[in-house]
């Protein structure tokens, strides 16, 4: 590996680290090391650091671009991007209001989260992810300077924890299969980690070694506070109605009554560079996210909701404050809130990685997460009960909802044309020629079939724009009826208007607009068929910019006339026999082909 990507990818090492210790990493560290000791904390610990370096590791296998495999997903997998993120910020929220609140009290720490989220949304919108990670390359040793201060005060100030608290009970073996699949899938389930992928990827460096290193420094972090736990002494965990036990609070119930404030002051910090560093990257991943989905998105509600309201992350991440005040009023012990990662999103989250290694089987959102459900009560009743082996059947029950895809015959990776805005530049593959009946399709760089789809390349210049500087609007239409000939031509290359019969008129046009182009900037216009009655033919068009996406999109409907009168025909017979491999298919007339097998010609005519 060249050095300058071996640079590139140690200074994504940081943020990779900070944006994984979110309140669960965070505050159950805690809980995990002096509940069951060392052991029972490394159990805990490694399989979520194993989970960070697979995530890495599988999307920075040569060839892979987590661009273009990010682009094919995000649309099946968009709400279970959400629901994570949703269930990420709300977990680091309720964590850090609920058991700091020895030091500050509930409300205290309620109007700092507020703050610190308010900080995190600002930074989220004015910067990008790759100036985010500078950011966090200051937090961290800031924070872990406060983290190192906090622990030597209390080992100076306390007697250290001698055993641990709880031992190996029913509730840590039930936990081990949950926890399993929740590490392991989790990653996966968190758009912040995809969009460092992509970038990581983008600026030539390797997600392997950045994940990989990155996993090892969060294994760090997290083992920084579980000597935090060990030397808090013993203090009186927090009961919960399960009757269950929390050791979460035990760091700040140590501080707050030991003699040394600045000690106490010094692990709020490392708290609130724990949940800055995850709420502003969420942000900024949920901006990416969600542009994206809206950009793709056909709902005739984006004509009276503004597009950029809707990409907006500050409703995820309200939904998120709420989950978090939930938790705080009902005193929910913070297991209730981790356990959907193993639970309820393990069906949705199996189906994405079995789709990224190229299964190919249907996937069913609806389905996957009624199963989710199921398993988060057997959860809920287990470790409640506690019942350990329904707590381990939780973690099991879950993943039956990934089964239709894991059981799909694999393919090969598609690469989709468009990536219509995964953040940055698009990425689009080559043309692969398609084979029209009757001749063979002649393709050029510029224009070709890719699927259903008639797709023409260009890179518009001064002529195209206006005086502005943008392109002028009626140029879009040009290229759109440019592409409509070019089609027209791959398939119908005999066509003649000296001895034709018909000709094909323009019946109406409909575009709507998104997004401007600039001069220079690469462009790909798309257009098919797609629907039909016995006169007419409507075609569907959009037009990408590889370097903002989605521009702008469409329809025409077509018709044909007698040369003579101008008299309205039924759609001509060769028409059909020269664009029937791109009918929609379970039209009438490739129902008709269908039914008719080798008399082609019979059956259109």
């Amino acid at each position: 590996m060249p050095l300058t990507a071996i640079r590139t990818s140690v200074g994504w090492v940081p943020t990779v680290a900070l944006s994984w210790l979110w309140g669960l990493g965070f505050f159950y560290s805690l809980h995990m090391a002096r509940s069951y000791g060392w052991t029972g904390f490394l159990a805990f610990a490694l399989p979520n650091a194993l989970g960070l370096f697979l995530f890495g590791w599988v999307l920075g296998r040569r060839g892979c671009d987590p661009a273009a495999l990010f682009s094919r997903l995000q649309g099946p997998f968009a709400g279970l991007f959400l629901l994570a993120q949703v269930a990420a910020v709300g977990i680091s929220l309720h964590a850090f209001v609920f058991y700091l609140a020895p030091i500050g009290g509930t409300a205290g720490m309620a109007l700092l989260a507020g703050l610190t989220l308010l900080v995190a949304c600002a930074t989220g919108q004015a910067f990008s992810l790759r100036v985010l990670r500078w950011a966090h390359a200051v937090y961290l040793p800031l924070g872990v300077g406060a983290a190192l201060y906090a622990l030597f005060a209390l080992r100076g100030a306390l007697l250290p924890l001698p055993e641990a608290v709880l031992g190996w009970d029913g509730r840590f073996f039930g936990l081990v299969v949950p926890s399993l699949v929740g590490f392991l899938l989790g990653p996966w389930t968190d758009v912040q980690q995809w969009q460092r992928a992509v970038e990581i990827h983008r600026s030539g460096g390797s997600p392997t070694l950045s994940y990989g290193l990155g996993s090892i420094l969060f294994l760090g972090l997290i083992g920084l506070n579980a000597a935090l736990a060990m030397a808090a002494g013993i203090v009186p965990p927090l009961a919960f109605f399960d009757g269950s036990f929390g050791e979460q609070a035990a760091v700040a119930t140590a501080l707050a009554g030991a003699p040394n404030t600045l000690a106490a002051v010094a692990f709020v910090v490392w708290a609130t560079i724990a949940l800055l560093s995850t709420a502003d990257s969420s942000y900024c991943a949920l901006r990416w996210l969600l542009t994206s989905v809206t950009a793709r998105s056909k709902s005739p509600l984006l004509a009276i909701v503004p597009a950029a309201l809707v990409a907006s992350p500050l409703w995820v991440l309200g939904a998120a404050v709420g989950l978090a005040v939930l938790g705080v009023q009902s005193d929910l012990p913070m297991i209730y809130l981790m356990a959907p990662f193993a639970t309820l999103f393990a069906g949705p989250a199996a189906s994405l990685v079995a789709r990224v290694l190229g299964r190919t089987g249907r996937y069913d959102s609806t389905l996957c997460y009624l199963i989710g459900l199921a398993a988060l009560l057997l959860f809920a009743l287990g470790y409640a009960g506690p019942v350990p082996s329904l707590m381990a059947l939780s973690g099991l029950v879950g993943l039956v909802g990934a089964l239709p895809v894991l059981l799909g015959e694999p393919k090969a990776a598609e690469a989709p044309l468009s990536t219509e805005s995964t953040g940055a530049a698009a990425r689009f593959t080559p043309l692969v020629p398609a084979q029209p009946v009757g001749h063979v399709a002649q393709l050029s760089a510029a224009h070709g079939f890719d699927g259903d789809w008639f797709v023409m390349r260009m890179t518009p210049t001064y002529d195209d724009t206006n005086s502005v500087g943008n392109v002028y609007f009626a140029n879009y239409m040009r290229w759109v009826g440019k592409a409509r000939e070019l089609f027209f031509n791959l398939c119908m290359p005999e066509f003649s208007l000296a001895d034709t019969s018909f000709y094909v008129l323009t019946r109406s046009f409909q575009h709507d607009f998104r997004r401007e182009a600039q001069e220079f900037e690469p462009i790909v216009v798309r257009i098919r068929i797609a629907s039909h009655n016995r006169k007419f033919v409507t075609l569907e068009h959009e037009i990408h910019s590889e370097n903002h996406g989605l521009l702008g999109r469409g329809s025409q409907s077509l018709m044909f006339v007698d040369i003579k009168d101008y008299r309205p025909l039924d759609i001509p017979g060769s028409i059909i026999r020269g664009f029937l491999p791109y009918w929609p298919k379970g039209s009438s007339i490739t129902d008709r082909v269908r039914e008719a097998g080798p008399s082609l010609s019979d059956a259109v005519m």
